[in-house]
């Protein structure tokens, strides 16, 4: 019989919500180990993600992104940082059933200063600011639908940690199962 291991927590949110930061802070927290699913993507592909999308497409980039979720997700006992667009994928949505997911909510303007000057090849536009906060509009929703968690990601990386590390539900002792939250934690 194979062990499905699960995250201690999958974190979802639009670029800039801090994914990277808080998951690595959290599993130091934690204890346990960290993977960010856009590093692993191009450790796999020996290619960065903007030159994925620029040869290959959104399209093809989207089914790698859903094949390494479903991997790590079933693999990865520790925390997991997905992609910002990651959860408009079907095979994505599917994969984080039943996996403890947090939302890092963060507003528009919040989110586009902390990225306005990288290469994310989505924000490629005449307006990058209002394409930012078209794409959060569009996921929000689906950020909200899949987690179990929402925390506001817009304050320090220590408070938003701490405030993730106390609304974990509990690890059962002797198994590899994540005893479920009898209630969704969400805040407003």
């Amino acid at each position: 019989m194979t062990l499905v291991r699960r995250p201690v927590a999958v974190l979802v949110g639009p670029m800039g919500s801090g994914k990277s930061t808080i998951g690595s802070a959290l599993a130091a927290r934690c204890g346990v180990g960290f993977t960010d699913t856009d590093h692993e993507i191009e450790e796999r592909s020996g290619r960065r993600i903007p030159e994925i999308f620029a040869v290959d497409g959104e399209g093809v980039f989207r089914r790698l992104e859903a094949e390494v979720v479903a991997e790590v997700v079933t693999t990865h006992d520790g925390v997991v940082s997905l992609g910002g667009g990651a959860v408009m994928t079907q095979a994505v949505r599917d994969a984080l059933a039943g996996h403890v997911v947090v939302y890092l909510q963060i507003g528009s303007d919040t989110g586009f200063a902390r990225v306005a000057s990288s290469d994310r090849p989505l924000l490629a536009d005449p307006d990058p600011a209002a394409r930012y906060a078209e794409l959060l509009a569009l996921r929000e929703p689906t950020y909200r639908d899949v987690s179990t968690i929402v925390v506001d990601a817009g304050r320090p990386p220590r408070v938003v940690v701490d405030e993730i590390v106390e609304r974990l539900p509990c690890r059962a002792e002797t198994s590899d199962e994540v005893v479920p939250n009898p209630a969704r934690s969400e805040q407003e």
